[in-house]
């Protein structure tokens, strides 16, 4: 396979090293400065500007890194999903809901293959997890009922930015033991300027399974997730770093596997997304859902308040609804600024004997009628338009903003 690189980060890196272990040639590289990501990518490969990652030819798939992230970048990738490109993003690129729906709504129309840099959800101990969350549900299993799940990040840096980058990505692991999220709290410091090295965040909804989310002080970048049980715990230990092992542990023997986080993105890519495990590969829908929570998070922190994390739509149809409903409202309230300017002008124009001022005043019904027919007449547009080809792919999701 003929791999290009756009940008470089520790995550493109590690897919990287996987790739040229196994014999795939590095085409072509843009935007990666020299020796960075230990040098990952040899001095000799062709450096090209990134207009020449749409062809084809350039590699079969791009790997996007986030490293000197900005808006040229941010642009390339556009450009790339709108050529139908197959592209491996690191998780996250951006912290911005509206930048990921709208690759969403790029890829839908063209085709192209998003496969974020979500590799942990493919370990085996997470469907084993998944597995003894669906048993003590049910109040069976060893762990007996279950009560609660606990996820621990310790982290080396615990600013703001780091700490909603690592959430980004351990989000994804939330959904994918307890389900979408219905509602999302935060517990810090009293200073919203210093919460986030103590930050906790509480998920509920979902299957019905509360989940705790929080930071402490720790030399490398870990995370413990912890099932808690009315009869015991089980304990999974999640090193971080491209390769390392997890270990099991809780009632019965404890356990040690490896798991090469690079090789196991390359399988995906591979794969084409025909994977049968237990555990299905993350899709773009689901990196941006997790970047969705990680930017609702700021907002609870600010206020203090719980958020609940709605369900909608995002689809053409669904955009178009939501336009046409803050249309509607603007138009209401401009209707009445009318009402109320034509009324004074009525009246001054009377007053004063003006004729042309009354006959412009009287004219607002016909004014604001035709807006609001023109109005209604748009409602009709998703009526000419073509329906979804069958087995498109719609994703509900995101926050609201109700506290």
């Amino acid at each position: 396979m003929k791999i290009a690189v756009l940008g470089i980060d520790a995550q493109v890196a590690a897919v990287l090293r996987a790739a040229l272990a196994r014999g795939d040639e590095l085409a072509a590289a843009c935007d990666v400065a020299a020796g960075a990501a230990g040098g990952v990518v040899p001095p000799t490969v062709r450096t090209v500007p990134w207009e020449a990652l749409m062809d084809a030819a350039a590699g079969d798939v791009v790997l996007v890194g986030g490293e000197g992230w900005g808006e040229s970048r941010s642009e390339a990738v556009r450009k790339l999903v709108q050529a139908g490109r197959t592209l491996v993003l690191s998780q996250p690129l951006e912290l911005s809901m509206l930048w990921a729906y709208e690759l969403d709504m790029i890829r839908k129309d063209s085709g192209a293959r998003l496969v974020p840099f979500l590799p942990d959800r493919l370990h085996p101990f997470v469907s084993r997890l998944r597995a003894e969350i669906e048993a003590s549900l049910a109040g069976g299993g060893p762990l007996g009922v279950l009560e609660t799940v606990e996820m621990t990040r310790r982290l080396a840096d615990r600013s703001r930015d780091s700490v909603l980058l690592h959430l980004a990505r351990d989000a994804d692991l939330v959904r994918t033991l307890a389900g979408d999220p219905r509602r999302l709290s935060t517990l810090g410091g009293a200073d919203p300027a210093s919460a986030w090295a103590t930050l906790a965040v509480g998920f509920t909804g979902g299957a019905a399974l509360p989940v705790t989310w929080r930071v402490v002080r720790g030399d490398a970048d870990d995370l413990t997730i912890t099932l808690v049980g009315s009869r015991a715990s089980r304990t999974v230990e999640i090193p971080g770093g491209p390769a390392a092992e997890w270990t099991w542990s809780g009632p019965g023997p404890a356990e040690r596997v490896a798991f090469d986080r690079g090789a196991a993105i390359l399988a995906v890519v591979a794969d084409d997304g025909r994977s049968g495990g237990a555990v299905a590969p993350a899709g773009w829908d689901d990196a941006a859902r997790a970047i969705e929570i990680a930017e609702t998070v700021p907002r609870s922190v600010a206020r203090g308040r719980s958020i609940d994390l709605h369900q909608e739509e995002f689809s053409e149809i669904g955009t178009f609804k939501g336009t046409m409903a803050s249309l509607g409202c603007g138009i209401v309230l401009a209707g009445l600024f009318v009402l109320l300017v034509a009324t004074l002008l009525g009246g001054v124009a009377r007053e004063a004997g003006w004729g042309l001022g009354e006959r412009i005043a009287a004219a607002w019904p016909t004014l604001v009628l035709s807006v609001l027919g023109l109005f209604l007449a748009l409602q009709l547009l998703p009526l000419l338009i073509a329906p979804p080809a069958p087995g498109g792919s719609v994703r509900k999701s995101g926050p609201g903003g109700r506290d």
